[in-house]
């Protein structure tokens, strides 16, 4: 259809519990590459986060404010289906490592096999290949300083949610 331009929407998929600075690099990159992205949630009934579904999108929606073409939203399902109904025609995922590789390719492969949705791997910059979610949270729980690694706001969230009582 000549004269109509074609929206390119992208899809960041990923539990974010919480969304460390190494989410937001790659969420701020995939922002400049396609004229719309959506953060996606992932709600897994069959696993107990450290911060409710809507906690996280709160924060997400925070700390990517300055970036107008990012949306938040969380989905259940399979991601394929999300992408359809959001007519998202790529998945952009962050590779830290080769054993992330491993993994993210086959679920590509699959995704490709399903739908036809593609998935673009974006390498993780080296300041953040390291930083993971889970380590962010172990760290905080014993009172280690995550200031690095994640925004200010998660860094107050997780200093709350790891207060001794009383404290």
């Amino acid at each position: 259809m000549k004269g109509e331009r074609l929206v390119r929407r992208a899809v960041c998929p990923g539990s974010f519990d919480p969304v460390t600075r190494g989410h937001l690099d790659i969420i701020d990159r995939s922002a400049r590459l396609f004229d719309e992205v959506i953060v996606a949630v992932l709600i897994n009934q069959h696993k107990q986060g450290l911060f409710e579904v809507e906690e996280r999108l709160e924060i997400l929606r925070e700390v990517t404010k300055a970036l107008p073409n990012v949306r938040i939203e969380s989905f259940r399902g399979l991601l394929v289906d999300y992408c359809r109904d959001n007519d998202a025609q790529v998945v952009v995922k962050g590779i830290r490592a080769v054993s992330d590789f491993d993994y993210e390719l086959q679920m590509a492969q699959m995704n490709i096999g399903l739908s036809g949705v593609e998935t673009l791997f974006m390498p993780t910059n080296p300041l953040y290949s390291f930083v993971a979610s889970s380590l962010v949270k172990e760290i905080a729980k014993w009172g280690g300083d995550v200031s690095s690694f994640v925004p200010e706001l998660v860094e107050r969230r997780l200093l709350e949610k790891f207060r001794p009582a009383g404290g």
